[in-house]
């Protein structure tokens, strides 16, 4: 296993070339700042490390990491830790813990349950935070108007929105979401809502709510948090789906609902279509190829912004391919100078198998036929888990 110095000084070798090549990148930086101008001082820290760190390296992140696994549901190392798949494999949880305002909050809950499930979801942020890894919240929200699941697609943002006959209640729903972020106001959060809004599977998505009324939903639900409710926590990542993006279209297509620089402070994107998605008739060759053309194309789109690039949510359900991390992603990454300025990337959850009965898993448990692949992956100097992290809280690092 490489040690935490071999990582530094590859670091340091690659800042190098980088700086020696990019004699005005300082420059662009300057203009480096969050849409929220009254964000906290350790949230903006982040932000601008994020930006930083772009080409040094990439950030390994897996959704729902400390509340269950493959075979397990919220158990504790001896140590007291929250376990993880992931650290059971490479002995590291990781950089990026992915969560969801589902975890607490659904229609029909009880105010005891959402509390309990409230105190739980800080208890975790709270844990990988003091570890110093970074935190993202998804949203699968309930349907507001009929408080069925996110994938009844019955229309729903015009009802919500300023003037709509539902927004009384959605402003309800925000207020208990900003309850919960600023119940932990002292941890930095990557917000994604409403991602994947290109395609047609959840409520917000395009056909179903109209690009106009999408980006109004948007732009309402940050200036809510941010202006009404005092949240000044968040980072606020923009995530279309790449199966919606053509490639040879990427950067127009991209921008379907985009809501304006000034309410966006992430440039990111899901991916599972060039990852074997079942949907995708396109050769395997060519979807690697893709692959590394939707990252360049996501930064290209960010550094035009002067923004933060991230693959959002990504993965390969089971992971047969027992050489997956290095020979897809870890390859993609270091494609070219653009594919390396991807900050971070998040694969899904391990679904427990006893309570989902059935393989839905996208970091590889103990005896998984990508486990030994993923240590190696995980040891590579360009590849970060939350034990090869500098603080990425502390004052920005000023390269000169």
């Amino acid at each position: 296993m490489l040690t935490q110095l071999s990582k530094y000084i590859f670091i340091l070798f690659t800042g190098i070339i980088i700086f020696t090549g990019c004699s005005s990148a300082p420059e662009a930086d300057k203009d480096l700042t969050l849409i929220d101008s009254d964000a906290t001082t350790v949230t903006e820290n982040l932000y601008r490390n994020l930006h930083d760190f772009s080409g040094e390296g990439v950030m390994f992140g897996h959704q729902a990491t400390l509340s269950y696994g493959y075979r397990w549901v919220s158990e504790e190392l001896e140590e007291g830790e929250s376990r993880s798949d992931v650290k059971d494999v490479s002995g590291s949880f990781p950089a990026v813990y992915g969560w969801d305002i589902a975890d607490f909050l659904w229609a029909g809950s009880s105010e005891e349950e959402i509390q309990e499930r409230m105190e739980q979801s800080a208890n975790w942020v709270r844990e990988g935070f003091e570890r110093g890894g970074i935190i993202t919240y998804a949203w699968h929200m309930s349907n507001p108007v009929t408080d069925e699941s996110f994938y009844d697609t019955t229309a729903a943002v015009h009802s919500i929105i300023p003037g709509g006959e539902h927004h009384e209640k959605y402003k309800e729903i925000l207020d208990r979401v900003a309850e919960f972020f600023n119940r932990i106001n002292e941890v930095p959060v990557i917000f994604r809502p409403y991602h994947e809004h290109n395609g047609d599977w959840f409520w917000w998505g395009k056909g179903i709510a109209s690009e106009e009324d999408y980006i109004t939903l948007w732009k309402f639900t940050v200036e809510y948090l941010r202006d009404e409710k005092g949240v000044h926590n968040l980072i606020y990542a923009f995530s279309p789906d790449r199966s919606r993006m053509d490639i040879d279209n990427f950067k127009e297509d991209y921008m379907y609902g985009y809501p304006g620089d000034e309410y966006v402070d992430i440039i990111g994107f899901d991916n599972y279509w060039d990852l074997g998605h079942p949907a995708n008739e396109t050769p395997p060759e060519q979807q690697i190829e893709e692959l590394k053309q939707s990252l360049a194309y996501t930064v290209e789109i960010a550094e035009s912004k002067n923004k933060v690039a991230a693959l959002t949510e990504t993965g390969l359900e089971a992971i047969p391919d027992s050489t997956w991390w290095t020979d897809v992603m870890l390859e993609a990454f270091l494609t070219n100078e653009n594919t390396r300025k991807i900050s971070y990337f998040q694969v899904w959850r391990n679904a427990n198998f006893e309570r989902e009965n059935r393989d839905h898993y996208y970091a590889p448990f103990p005896g998984q036929a990508s486990a030994e692949n993923f240590v190696e992956f995980r040891n590579h100097p360009f590849v970060y888990f939350e034990d090869d992290l500098p603080d990425m809280y502390a004052d920005p690092v000023e390269f000169e």
